[in-house]
């Protein structure tokens, strides 16, 4: 009688990690939800020395240029998402061997 308890408490535990990493991406992917910060962009500070007039120009019109391509926080998001998406798959895979665990008692 207790290992179907412990079964079926397992099952309803690795079910529900599984709907809740479900659900939470869902919430990410469709915007609902934010993404969670887990990589952020600092200020990159000039280690090269004093630059010519010349050199300096040329950057802000590369930056200025790449400001319309990209926004400055696409980087820190792609990775924070890709990160999420390897904790997700972490917790679905946990949670399928928690539920298998249970199913394993049951039987």
């Amino acid at each position: 009688m207790f290992k179907k308890i412990l079964g079926l408490t397992l099952l309803a535990f690795g079910l529900l990690i599984i709907v809740w990493s479900l659900y939470s991406s869902y919430n990410i992917f469709t915007g609902q939800a934010e993404i969670p910060e887990v990589f952020t962009m600092s200020e990159k500070e000039n280690l090269q020395g004093p630059e010519s007039e010349f050199e300096k120009i040329i950057n802000q019109a590369m930056g200025e240029q790449l400001k319309g391509i990209l926004s400055l926080d696409f980087l820190p998001q792609l990775f924070s998402l890709m990160a999420w998406a390897m904790f997700s798959g972490l917790a679905i895979f946990a949670g399928s061997q928690i539920s298998g665990l249970g199913i394993n008692l049951l039987k």
